[in-house]
């Protein structure tokens, strides 16, 4: 495994798991771009490289971004970092083994938030023209969202909006709500979350599921029925025993399979 830091275009750094070329298949792999929570304020350690290196277990390159967060950076500026993310991976796809029409965006909590965000608004060209990119240069192939945070209205992590837009007024966290942005267009989702999660409703996932369902998006749902918020792979791997769920560890291999099977 070989491992090193990049700085992407917009100024943030993106961790790089990748097989040494001397060991690895010469078919080129399918990529995961790992998005941690943290609520738009900071960017939870067990929600990072210990998911990039299952990953990479699994067949995927695996890839970090650490996006920008409050206060000083709001909405677009995460987005864009994670489109970037994607540009730069696809750009070089070749020297990272990697295959540029295979790149899941996968996100935890805030994190799954700002993937869903890309992942449904990546037809916006008007988000990207100020990097220089194109639509299709930013465009994720699929996506999973863990514990999302989804919605700005009943069932809002309200501080989760706050920070990423600056306002306290819950009619501007609507416009973020990504159950009303969904498309044709979205990509294919994975979904899971705990029916127990306290910080972040279920109701999250449920509407972000439904809507991906009247829109014709092929997705998946899993709902646990126990378990915290911010369980990453939820296993004694992250170093947070209250934060095993035992039913809920096998979470990382359904997405592999369902990200592999959607990508082709």
């Amino acid at each position: 495994m070989q491992y090193q830091r990049v700085t992407l275009s917009t100024g943030v750094p993106m961790d790089i798991y990748v097989p040494d070329p001397t060991t690895a298949d010469p078919a080129r792999r399918p990529g995961i771009l790992i998005c941690p929570g943290g609520g738009y304020t900071h960017l939870a350690a067990h929600e990072g490289e210990c998911v990039a290196l299952r990953f990479a277990g699994l067949g995927f390159n695996a890839y970090v971004v650490r996006y920008s967060r409050a206060p000083e950076a709001r909405y677009p500026r995460n987005v864009q970092d994670v489109a970037c993310a994607v540009a730069h991976i696809r750009a070089n796809a070749q020297a990272y083994g990697q295959r540029p029409d295979a790149i899941a965006v996968l996100g935890f909590s805030a994190g799954g938030h700002v993937a869903g965000t890309l992942g449904t608004q990546w037809p916006n060209a008007g988000l990207w023209s100020p990097l220089g990119l194109t639509c299709e240069q930013v465009k994720p192939n699929a996506m999973a969202l863990c514990y999302p945070v989804i919605s700005g209205g009943e069932f809002a992590h309200r501080d989760s909006f706050r920070q990423l837009t600056g306002a306290d007024d819950p009619l501007r966290h609507q416009d973020f709500s990504l159950e009303n942005l969904v498309t044709a267009q979205t990509v294919p989702a994975f979904l899971w979350h705990t029916w127990e999660d306290a910080a972040v409703p279920v109701e999250n996932t449920l509407l972000m599921a439904m809507a991906l369902r009247r829109h014709g998006v092929q997705a998946e749902a899993h709902i646990y029925p126990h378990g915290p918020h911010g369980s990453s792979l939820c296993d004694d791997s992250i170093g947070r025993p209250d934060k095993v769920i035992h039913e809920a560890q096998d979470w990382p291999y359904l997405a592999a399979r369902f990200l592999k099977d959607v990508m082709g």
